[in-house]
């Protein structure tokens, strides 16, 4: 076998092997779609189902029982807020430790990314009685404030690496004309940023959107975002899989679509820097 030959060999195999990665990784989520659109004996049919007569009675059922748009909005107001809230925190922060950096930068840098490894029911008490005391129960502020404290560990880290592969040449010309640190930071870290915090964002959109556990046990009916919603579907009689299935498809449709009409600026960001 020529040389010619064993690359295409092995350009094949690593096609197959990644094809069926992909297949394996979004069954799931083809199975969930297909049952959302099945009655409740067909989902839970053995053997399952493949070809059967769609109905969208899942989808009304779930709109009129758990009113869907509202919670909807309260997933949109409290990620879209905590993401737009962990930036303005992080950016300044990222930009200091990226160019001006002290003695103990590194440690705090490494204490933050700790922080994410304490289980999130180590704090579940103190964080539920100040949120009572300052009447944030039940509110999409209080989430807010929650999920930005949540992801700004992770924020601060993706902003630093990208803040830290910009050319510092550019840097210096811009000092060397007499930019502040405030005017080198807008006029010409951000824009030459844009894909790495346009990824760090819908990172944050995503952790926000999928988060469940402070939801769960801070919110109510009022601020209830969609993972709730979902969470209503598991009762004492079971589970109802094909309702449960229209649930979480309604809930997964809208971060989808934005994560895809938002792709360009995903793989900009993430390639960031990977080309000098």
């Amino acid at each position: 076998m020529t040389l010619t030959q064993q690359r295409k060999l092995k350009t094949i195999l690593v096609g197959l092997a990644s094809w069926t990665v992909a297949l394996l990784l979004f069954f799931p989520i083809f199975w969930m779609f297909i049952t959302s659109f099945k009655t409740e004996l067909q989902a839970i049919s053995v053997p399952p189902q493949l070809f059967f007569e769609p109905t969208f009675e899942n989808f009304s059922l779930v709109q009129e029982r758990s009113d869907y748009l509202k919670h909807a909005w309260n997933s949109v107001v409290t990620s879209f807020g905590a993401t737009i809230l962990a930036l303005i925190i992080a950016i300044p922060a990222a930009y200091s430790m990226a160019f001006f950096p002290g003695k103990k930068t590194k440690d705090i840098l490494l204490w933050m990314l700790s922080t994410k490894m304490l289980p999130a029911v180590g704090v579940l008490v103190p964080i539920y009685i100040l949120s009572r005391d300052y009447g944030l129960l039940d509110s999409k502020l209080g989430l807010v404030i929650i999920f930005t404290l949540m992801n700004l560990p992770i924020i601060v880290w993706m902003l630093f690496s990208y803040f830290k592969d910009l050319p510092k040449e550019i840097l210096e010309a811009a000092r060397m004309d007499g930019a502040t640190p405030w005017d080198e930071m807008i006029k010409v870290v951000l824009p030459l940023s844009v894909g790495g915090i346009a990824s760090t964002g819908l990172l944050s959109i995503v952790l926000c959107w999928n988060e469940a556990f402070w939801s769960l046990n801070l919110t109510a009916s009022e601020a209830a975002p969609l993972t709730a919603m979902i969470a209503s579907y598991s009762s004492p009689e079971g589970l109802f899989w094909a309702k449960l299935s229209a649930a979480s498809t309604l809930a997964c449709a809208p971060i989808v679509i934005f994560g895809w009409f938002c792709q360009k600026q995903l793989v900009q960001g993430l390639t960031f820097g990977a080309v000098k």
